[in-house]
């Protein structure tokens, strides 16, 4: 096992071309490094853990993305977290520091992040920065296609998922109300995006809802100037 790795007071400095120099001489440029899968939730979310909190096993690691619910508001799977530390340490962006064992549990890996993966880190976190994305909908592309359903099934089905977004909302002011006293900074405002979005959707299904029965009277397809 190497005997190099990454904690979070660690002595790193980046210069002005994007390099980090590191104290045992390695030297790595963020701007040279392509990620050619694009922006990894997931590795995000791992790299961030291990830079921030320093090494630490799967367990732990798989257990900070249950208690900050990451599923609920990160494309992070809390089950794809072990497969991903094992492709990750293959690629040498983190590394087995040591074994640890308590008793008779089974022994556990513990990984600390490499100066190449503070590196991909960095690419990651700042592609999702810049990066806007906004997925397509299924929905949109099944309301292009609702022939043979009457505008009371129509209706019903879309009542049903208005009722749904209204449940997700609850229960995620809910979840942020009981956050609320243990966090800070970025946080807060992770929790609002979120709710913002639900509230989009809200938004966009009440206005359906109430011109369905006109947009069902339109032609769909308009005659061309």
């Amino acid at each position: 096992m190497s005997g190099t790795h990454m904690t979070a007071t660690t002595s790193v400095k980046r210069d002005r071309r994007g390099r980090y120099r590191l104290g045992n001489g390695v030297v790595v440029n963020t701007r040279k490094l392509v990620l050619t899968g694009g922006m990894n939730s997931t590795r995000l979310f791992v790299l961030g853990a291990l830079a921030r909190g320093g090494p630490m096993h799967g367990h732990e690691i798989r257990r900070r993305a249950q208690i900050d619910r990451m599923d609920l508001w990160a494309d992070v799977k809390q089950g794809s977290l072990y497969g991903a530390l094992h492709r990750m340490t293959a690629e040498g962006i983190i590394e087995e520091v040591r074994t640890e064992q308590e008793g008779n549990l089974p022994s556990r890996t513990v990984y600390a992040i490499t100066p190449a993966g503070l590196a991909e880190l960095e690419v990651h976190r700042d592609q999702a920065l810049r990066t806007v994305q906004v997925r397509p909908d299924p929905v949109d592309l099944a309301l292009q296609n609702t022939v043979g359903l009457t505008e009371e099934q129509l209706r019903a089905m879309l009542t049903d998922r208005r009722k749904e977004l209204g449940v997700q909302l609850e229960a995620w002011l809910h979840l942020w109300a009981e956050a609320e006293p243990y966090i800070g900074g970025m946080e807060g405002m992770t929790f609002r995006h979120t709710e913002l979005r639900i509230r989009a959707e809200i938004a966009w299904h009440d206005q359906l809802l109430g011109e369905l029965t006109k947009l069902l009277d339109e032609p769909a397809d308009r005659p061309q100037p």
